[in-house]
């Protein structure tokens, strides 16, 4: 991983995050699924908007949380993510600028507005994300700069990137030129909706393309239709890709060819909102990964940052995790 300017490139969707919270109830009064991410059009934003409690604003995306965190832990990074130039635009641009990361994809000018989450959060502090992708969807491959994937050690995307069509494309790009330089891809599956949406596609590229594949035991129970983690393990075994899959209290497993980690949660000091748990462990691995760790030691810090997300509002860290890190005896 020698030669480059960046750890980490993410690529996916960016998003301004609206969150609220809001009673089991109202998930079911609304015909919401609890847990899962769902998309909706601009009329369905709307009135979902008008109906919730009063929201708190912040930059989102899974990627660009992602790419957030490893900024705190001290990682050098970029992003690729269409906004639009309006006023949420302005603040996802802002926002992660001012993290310190390379962030050029130019804005559209006309088209969709930005894109925005609406995520409700029950007081078990479970998520449910209503999404609208606005200006995501126009994403395509003349957006993401070959010179860009080659100067990252790893480029991470995320799976929902393959609900709008040009965004696929874009993956598909953003995958070939890095593995041309030699570099490596990594993907998170996003959501267990999304991997029943595209199931075939994510099999054959966890089978054919990734090098580092992330997912929590839905998703990956999911991805290949069995009922328990352990069934799931036994596909991954023996695979070109590098996991690491996220179990919530029971922490992470990683798995590499035939060896299997087990790693166990770091103690977080209260669960407010499980909103990017996963996109910061997947930060906290990344930056392990991309800085010569050991893959047991990319695991724990992966949930030493999961740990610091959940005990609090909001899907990026709200403390240096460099610090945090360090104060869990971390290398600099």
């Amino acid at each position: 991983m020698s030669n480059a300017t960046y750890d980490v490139l993410g690529i996916g969707n960016a998003i301004v995050d609206v969150l609220a919270s809001a009673e089991d109830h109202f998930l079911a009064r609304h015909g919401l699924a609890k847990g899962a991410m769902q998309l909706i059009d601009s009329d369905e934003a709307e009135r979902l908007y008008l109906a919730m409690g009063a929201g708190v604003e912040a930059s989102g995306g899974s990627a660009a949380n992602t790419i957030a965190g490893v900024a705190s832990l001290g990682g050098k990074t970029a992003f690729v993510g269409k906004v639009k130039r309006d006023q949420l635009g302005e603040i996802f641009a802002h926002d992660v600028r001012a993290l310190g990361v390379h962030f050029d994809t130019p804005m559209a000018d006309d088209g969709p507005p930005t894109a925005r989450c609406l995520i409700l959060v029950t007081p078990d502090a479970q998520r449910t994300m209503n999404t609208y992708l606005g200006a995501c969807v126009t994403l395509g491959p003349s957006d993401v700069s070959p010179d860009l994937v080659r100067a990252a050690k790893v480029t991470y995307l995320e799976g929902y990137l393959w609900d709008p069509p040009a965004a696929k494309e874009a993956f598909r790009a953003a995958s070939r030129i890095a593995h041309e330089a030699s570099r490596e891809v990594a993907l998170t599956l996003s959501d267990a909706f999304c991997v029943d949406r595209y199931r075939a596609e994510f099999r054959d590229l966890v089978a054919t393309s990734i090098d580092l594949l992330f997912a929590n035991e839905n998703e990956i129970c999911s991805l290949y239709e069995v009922d328990t983690f352990d069934e799931a393990l036994q596909h991954l075994r023996g695979g070109r890709a590098l996991a690491a899959l996220t179990r919530s209290e029971k922490g992470s497993v990683i798995v590499s060819g035939d060896d299997v980690h087990v790693i166990d949660p770091a103690p977080a000091s209260k669960l407010v909102d499980t909103t990017g748990a996963g996109d910061q462990y997947a930060a906290g691995f990344l930056y392990g990964y991309t800085h010569g760790y050991d893959l047991p030691s990319c695991g724990r810090l992966g949930g030493v940052a999961a740990a610091e997300v959940i005990s609090h509002y909001g899907a990026r860290p709200a403390t240096s995790l460099r610090d945090l890190a360090r104060a869990n005896g971390f290398p600099r």
